[in-house]
């Protein structure tokens, strides 16, 4: 299920600001990839880049390829939409829709994608999806209930299930626990780890311990400046960056001497 992500020459602009600089990389199937780096450098933006969210913001364009088992996502005629269902993105804060129950929290990537379903089916998908999220056991008797209603690990965990409800190859993860208690960032680790069984991760995070211990291979990203675009400093085995780096601002990063 899970898919290489080959990323070559990308350069984001918003408008006429160029975001972030000539990045090439390759990300391997069923891997979690962590990109690090100081607040302002880029990552997000990248990460957002490999689902096309980015060209929510009005004049958001790349040049460059983002390749997925060779089909470019930025090919003629693309639709951003199915680009989107097969890379799915988990955000900062926890978000289920506060007016949907957890069934329906589940579901509403699904059924925007207008895919009916019986009754049977659906049940069997929630479950599954819950499941996976290693969410069902706490939820299993109250999914009528609103997600809205769960503490912030669940609603966390809630989210990666309706992103894995439409059976993504993908799953993106932008700081998915900066808002979470510590038990709660346990819980979601873990489940990381999982997760890579049957999907390509990439995770942005600005903890160092969580990168070192949730990542397979880690990027970092900085910024030489204000107005500066973002730039991919050094790219490499996580074991690697965080005990010998190639380049002094990669161990100045690791080692807290800035950032």
């Amino acid at each position: 299920m899970s898919k290489r992500i080959e990323v070559n020459d990308l350069n984001v602009y918003y408008g006429k600001f160029k975001a972030v600089e000539d990045v090439t990389l390759t990300i391997e199937p069923r891997t979690v990839t962590a990109f690090i780096g100081p607040s302002g450098c880029g990552k997000t933006t990248f990460l957002r880049t490999l689902n096309r969210m980015h060209e929510v913001i009005p004049g958001a364009y790349v040049e460059g390829e983002v390749m997925i088992d060779g089909n470019n996502l930025y090919g003629p005629g693309v639709d951003p939409v199915l680009v989107r269902r097969q890379v799915g993105m988990v955000f900062q804060r926890p978000n289920p829709f506060p007016t949907m129950s957890i069934r329906e929290n589940v579901l509403a990537g699904v059924k925007l994608n207008n895919r009916r379903m019986s009754k049977s089916d659906s049940d069997g998908l929630v479950e599954e999806s819950l499941r996976g999220a290693n969410l069902w056991n706490e939820v299993k008797d109250r999914l009528d209930k609103p997600g809205s209603g769960l503490s912030g690990g669940q609603q966390q965990r809630l989210c990666i299930a309706r992103a894995m409800a439409v059976s993504p190859e993908v799953i993106l993860m932008d700081e998915p626990c900066s808002a979470l208690d510590p038990i709660s960032t346990l819980a979601i680790e873990d489940l990381i780890e999982e997760l890579k069984k049957d999907f390509t991760i990439v995770i942005v995070t600005h903890n160092m311990q969580q990168a070192s211990r949730v990542s397979d291979r880690t990027a970092f990203f900085t910024i030489a400046g204000t107005g500066q675009p973002g730039k991919l400093i050094e790219y490499d085995d996580t074991t690697t960056i965080f005990s010998k780096p190639s380049i002094q601002a990669t161990e100045d990063y690791v080692s807290g001497k800035f950032g």
